[in-house]
């Protein structure tokens, strides 16, 4: 008979999964920002890139509190959402479109990690993990402040000028 799975149990594999879907944003985050055209999305990808490294060291403190390594799942949504954010790179290269597309894929990575850190951080209070949960908030913290960020270049230019072109 399989063994009941726990709160735990699922607070250990979301963990994994936000660790490998962390892991593989920050390979992705250096290509966006090539890709980028305007030099402050380019800096938000920078900046992002770097609070994504102290996020990645954040988790290893939670797996280290919970006394487990620090170890990946295959994130088959993270995977999902950079590809769909490859295939706007491809497609809308050289266009006026790019850097509008690319914030829109940021965001949805954004939105996923809020709902992981939002869930892990809800279970870690449940289960009494008081430095777990002060730790995937502070990172639930930035992930918020970065969509907003995002939302902020979208409409001071990037989504103007997508639609400009059109006019042009």
């Amino acid at each position: 008979m399989a063994k009941e799975k726990t709160l735990d149990d699922l607070f250990h594999d979301t963990l994994k999964d936000i660790y490998y879907a962390e892991r593989k944003i920050l390979k992705a985050l250096p290509k966006m920002q090539r890709a980028a055209q305007s030099e402050d999305l380019k800096a938000a990808f920078e900046k992002h890139r770097d609070e994504t490294e102290g996020q990645i060291e954040r988790l290893q403190q939670v797996f280290e509190l919970i006394g487990k390594a620090a170890r990946g799942k295959t994130c088959d949504a993270i995977e999902g959402i950079i590809a769909e954010g490859e295939e706007i790179m491809d497609e809308f290269k050289g266009t006026a479109a790019l850097d509008a597309g690319l914030i829109s894929a940021a965001q949805a990575v954004e939105h996923y990690e809020m709902t992981r850190y939002g869930t892990l951080k809800r279970w870690a209070t449940e289960l009494g993990m008081k430095d777990a949960a002060k730790l995937l908030d502070a990172t639930l913290q930035e992930e918020m402040k970065t969509d907003g960020d995002l939302t902020k270049l979208a409409d001071a230019s990037a989504n103007e000028r997508a639609k400009a072109s059109k006019a042009a």
